[in-house]
């Protein structure tokens, strides 16, 4: 049982899980790295917990960890606040919210998802941070991240310790220029045969589900260009280059942002999205507000 916290303890290790080690945290603090862990080990002795797991040369937060990090960010975050105030700057009442975004996850579908925490009665203020999903999954293991956004599921081989929550599961819509729409909307969908179109990179599972789905239907699509970024492959759809292929839960949105006409839709392929956090248990307010309105509005009927 904890009679006095120390609040010496308590940054010392809010700083060693924020850069992930006590080599980094050392040299920031200027401290030695034993004198270092030796104050980590009276926290914990003093909390009767471990705070800390070793898996080969990374220290991993436990459960127990993880609480107390989220409580000294906030601790650590309001003395910066009450600093702040003192000297006459503004402050911020607002809880943050750090979100890793995959380079590959579709623009609109990001906001569409993130876009509910705008109206929670607390404001939220928003840092995404956008990558590979590899890169932005490491970052959560070491809690730079409060979640990371995905179209596919953690997998064990990425060895990270982390849970998926299923945001919500939608079809699959193509889209055209009026002229493209109005060619080969009839027949569809092997009036695709031979049609040019923009698709996503190989390291996408939008392309992978394509493939198969062209080999199902027999269909040798033109493949005229390949983006790694959906935005720019719907402008290169708005310039007529080729038909495209979105979740239909932002069918409306590509639609009228891009000038662009439906040509058919593919119930085959399902296209899934997960928030993927190191809690088992959504606890973030504004994850939470992410995935309630995601279940109850974007992914109700895919469209």
């Amino acid at each position: 049982m904890v009679d006095w916290l120390n609040y010496h303890h308590l940054m010392y290790f809010w700083m060693v899980a924020k850069e992930g080690g006590i080599t980094p945290a050392a040299e920031l603090l200027h401290l030695s790295q034993p004198t270092l862990s030796t104050q980590i080990q009276k926290l914990e002795k003093s909390m009767g917990v471990k705070l800390f797991e070793r898996k080969g040369r990374a220290m991993l937060l436990t459960d127990s960890g993880q609480m107390v990090f989220r409580y000294a960010d906030e601790i650590f975050g309001l003395g910066n606040e009450l600093a702040d105030a003192i000297r006459g700057r503004p402050t911020e009442n607002s809880i943050r919210l750090l979100v890793g975004v995959p380079d590959v996850l579709p623009k609109l579908v990001t906001y569409r998802i993130l876009k509910p925490v705008l109206a929670l009665d607390e404001r939220v203020k928003l840092v995404c941070t956008e990558g590979k999903l590899k890169d932005l999954l490491a970052d959560l293991a070491m809690h730079r991240l409060d979640v990371v956004l995905a179209d596919s599921p953690l997998t064990p081989e990425l060895n990270v310790r982390a849970f998926n929550h299923l945001l919500g599961q939608c079809d699959v819509t193509v889209f055209g220029t009026a002229a493209m729409a109005k060619k080969y909307a009839k027949g569809f969908p092997k009036s695709l045969d031979g049609a040019p179109m923009l698709l996503p990179t190989q390291n996408t599972t939008l392309r992978r589900s394509l493939e198969q789905w062209f080999d199902d239907q027999d269909i040798r699509p033109e493949v005229a260009h390949e983006f790694e970024d959906s935005a720019v492959l719907k402008v290169f759809g708005q310039a007529g280059e080729g038909m495209i292929f979105v979740p239909t839960a932002v069918a409306n949105d590509v639609a009228s942002h891009y000038s662009l006409k439906q040509v058919g839709r593919i119930p085959e392929i399902i296209e899934r999205f997960y928030a993927i956090s190191v809690e088992r248990r959504l606890k973030h307010p504004a994850v939470v507000a992410i995935s309630q309105s995601a279940r109850d509005n974007l992914f109700t009927d895919g469209s």
